[in-house]
């Protein structure tokens, strides 16, 4: 038990230090600019792991490791290719009008090009999402609590009593994560995530060797049990039928990984979160010109791909070591194995270095979240809505009070992701928290770019229309309208055979172009 001791001294320690660095960042703040961009002084360097860290979710940290543990191999890492691609579109295409602009919501931009509907639509779509995605990625931080239970207890916990550790954990995380933010702003966010990434990159380096070392072996052992023919494979070019071009097709948007989701639909969903999501794009205007924001934004892309790499080797890894040493308490669920493996087999002190990764990831995340959902609800309702109804309105003292409020409502979501999970042990992480997004922000990323590449098309009445075709589209290729009706018990609608039922990672692509298309046959008044 003294062991346990190191490991609890090591996350307090973590949890003041990044407290203090969030409370001490709260110095100097005058207004909602203050609080939402810090002056834009930040150094693209802080920037960038910045953005690394609010990328790397702890859904990534336990779920890709997931996904290289059931899969064992790196297709999943081809979708990093397609977000490299996607970053030079977004520093190319969007930085630059932000920053001309002068925009604190990047949804202004919207407004300046189209009218206040555009605006308010893309707002409202952007907190519902994020405060959705936020909140299913939330809970994963609470997967080694459980797991701790277990160890501590030597029982499984029953459903309710899982439940009830997750939302403490979830409490009790978002409260401390709301603390600095709210106080803090963009600063604390920016220079914690800096903290936390190193906390984060020094724990996979730990594991990887760790893993490494305890296969016996070594590389031979690894490549003695992978010998499945899609077994360390990086490229998929997805199934194929050479006498049925409609039927490849198909398959292609039916498959998750291939090397077409990797150049098409992964460069579509970076173009989204990080081109027209206040979270990712609030941090990227922290830079003191665009130019050192377009270093951060593309530097991060390329730092990408060695770090999927990273944690999907740990889940490869996790495979192979479960195999050599079969342990009959190994999770049923995949996202849990990388927990369950740090909390029994990884040495005193660098536990707590993992464990405090988690919760760096987590917090990382959601502090990005908290400070955009703020910043965007203030900006975008606040001040044109309520803020003239009061004598003495402040935006800064609103945007913190925001931030509180928001984290409550992720501690609901994350709570109710948890039990969804419980109820459905198989279920996978990374296509449940991606698949949230995918239902709306095509039809973001179709009006923004609209926007940006034309100068005489779309209209601010025409704009909703299009960004509603957009979500029908998407919900119609993925089946929701059935998922739907499974959920209350109805049969599901009929669907004709030769439309594709769309993986996750094609819903932005087919919402996008949707949008555009839609959107493009409007016009101005007047012109």
């Amino acid at each position: 038990m003294n062991y346990w001791i190191l490991d609890s001294f090591i996350l307090f320690a973590y949890f003041a230090a990044i407290i203090g660095i969030g409370l001490a960042a709260s110095r100097h703040q005058t207004s909602l600019d203050d609080y939402a961009l810090g002056g834009r002084k930040m150094p693209w360097w802080a920037v960038l792991a910045s953005i690394l860290a609010a990328e790397i979710s702890a859904a990534t940290f336990l779920g890709a490791p997931g996904e290289g543990y059931a899969l064992r191999n790196f297709t999943y890492a081809q979708l990093a290719l397609g977000t490299i691609l996607a970053r030079i579109f977004v520093s190319w295409i969007f930085i630059k009008p932000y920053y001309h602009f002068g925009v604190v919501s990047i949804y202004e931009f919207l407004e300046k090009r189209f009218g206040p509907h555009s605006r308010q639509a893309a707002s409202a779509i952007f907190l519902i999402t994020r405060a959705l995605a936020s909140g299913t990625r939330l809970y994963v931080a609470a997967i080694v609590l459980v797991l701790g239970y277990e160890i501590y207890t030597g029982t499984h916990p029953t459903p309710m009593v899982e439940l009830g550790i997750y939302l403490l954990a979830l409490f009790v995380l978002v409260a401390l994560t709301a603390v600095y933010t709210a106080v803090g702003g963009i600063k604390a966010v920016v220079w914690t995530d800096v903290i936390q990434a190193c906390v984060m990159f020094s724990g996979l380096g730990f594991v990887i060797w760790h893993l490494w070392k305890s296969i016996p072996g070594g590389l031979p052992t690894i490549h003695g049990i992978l010998q499945n023919p899609d077994d360390l494979s990086f490229w998929s070019l997805g199934p194929y039928f050479p006498n049925d071009l409609w039927a490849t097709l198909r398959a292609v948007f039916e498959t998750e990984y291939t090397v077409w989701t990797a150049f098409f639909a992964a460069t579509f969903v970076t173009m989204a979160t990080h081109g027209t999501d206040q979270d990712m794009v609030q941090r990227m205007l922290t830079a003191k010109n665009p130019a050192k924001s377009r270093l951060a934004l593309v530097a991060s892309g390329l730092a990408d791909l060695p770090i999927v790499f990273a944690f999907l080797s740990i889940g490869i890894l996790l495979y192979v070591h479960y195999q050599q040493e079969p342990d009959p308490n190994l999770p049923t669920r995949n996202a849990h194995v990388f927990a369950y493996y740090i909390l029994h087999q990884l040495p005193p002190g660098f536990r707590g270095l993992l464990i405090a990764g988690i919760f760096a990831t987590a917090m990382g995340s959601l502090s990005t979240a908290l400070n955009a959902l703020a910043t965007s609800w203030v900006r975008d309702w606040y001040e044109p809505f309520f803020a003239p109804r009061f004598k003495n309105p402040n935006s800064l003292r609103a945007a913190r009070w925001s931030t509180v409020a928001f984290a409550g409502i992720l501690v609901l979501i994350g709570g109710a992701t948890a039990w969804v999970v419980i109820s459905n042990p198989t279920s996978r992480i990374l296509p449940i928290v991606l698949g949230v997004f995918g239902y709306t922000y095509g039809s973001l990323l179709g009006i923004f770019l609209l926007g940006a590449l034309t100068k005489n098309r779309g209209s601010d009445t025409g704009n909703l229309i299009a960004m509603a075709a957009g979500f029908l589209s998407v919900a119609i290729l993925s089946g929701l309208p059935s998922d739907l009706l499974k959920l209350i018990g109805l049969p599901p609608l009929p669907r004709p055979d030769w439309l594709p039922l769309i993986a996750f990672p094609w819903r932005i692509t087919f919402g996008t172009i949707t949008t555009f298309l839609v959107a493009y046959f409007f016009s101005p008044k007047g012109r």
